[in-house]
């Protein structure tokens, strides 16, 4: 009688190895429809992903086009030109970066041209829309400010330079909207928040031009 011949532990893992296989191949034959599916699904997914890719760069590429011709035209004057072609980006590009170009130049646009509601509008929703550029939307601030000077609200003038301030502390400008600020309260005739501008300036810049200009103000104004 013969005894039970005994595998090794190579032989085992080879025999599940064969069946496994063996298995695999059995279930593929009787599903292949469902394979060939999944993987021309999976095609599709990666086609479609290049696809928008692609389209996303021909759209960014396009939408910077226009946006170098909207600033030649206005180099070479044709403001109203300029205007709507800006305006037309902003529409058709919203959320983009390009969009975040056109909407702030649209505002500095109208602002230079004395069309100061046009300007505040664009300004506002620069403020409202775009996040992550404290120096443009500080000057867009200073910019909505500017135009409340411009239209006689010196006391909303003044409370929207301070805002601007507050947005961008450390900002380039900052000292500049400290002293429009201070100013514009000034003209409405509000001395102690004028005040209260003028001595941040001479803490945060003293010994400096600007801070000499803010005292030579006060003085002359609060007397008035």
């Amino acid at each position: 009688m013969y005894g039970k011949v005994k595998l090794t532990k190579r032989q085992i893992k080879e025999d599940k190895f064969t069946t496994f296989m063996l298995t695999a191949k059995h279930q593929f034959i009787e599903n292949w429809q469902w394979f060939v599916i999944g993987i021309a699904a999976v095609i599709l997914v990666i086609v479609a992903v290049i696809y928008y890719l692609n389209s996303q760069e021909a759209s960014r590429q396009e939408a910077n086009e226009r946006l170098s011709r909207a600033l030649l035209d206005f180099r070479a004057g044709s403001h109203e030109v300029t205007i709507l072609s800006l305006a037309d980006i902003i529409d058709d590009y919203p959320g983009t970066a390009v969009a975040d170009q056109a909407t702030f130049l649209l505002a500095r646009l109208n602002y230079e041209l004395r069309n100061y509601p046009e300007a505040q509008r664009y300004f506002e929703m620069y403020v409202e829309t775009y996040e992550g550029n404290d120096l443009r939307r500080a000057s867009s601030l200073g910019g909505i400010a500017a135009c409340y000077e411009n239209l006689g609200n010196y006391t909303e003038a003044a409370r929207r330079f301070a805002v601007a301030v507050d947005e961008y502390p450390d900002g380039p400008l900052a000292g500049d909207y400290r002293l429009a600020a201070m100013r514009n309260f000034l003209i409405a005739g509000e001395i102690e928040p004028a005040r209260t501008q003028m001595e941040a300036i001479r803490r945060n810049f003293a010994g400096t031009e600007l801070e000499r200009n803010a005292i030579k103000l006060f003085n002359e104004k609060s007397r008035i």
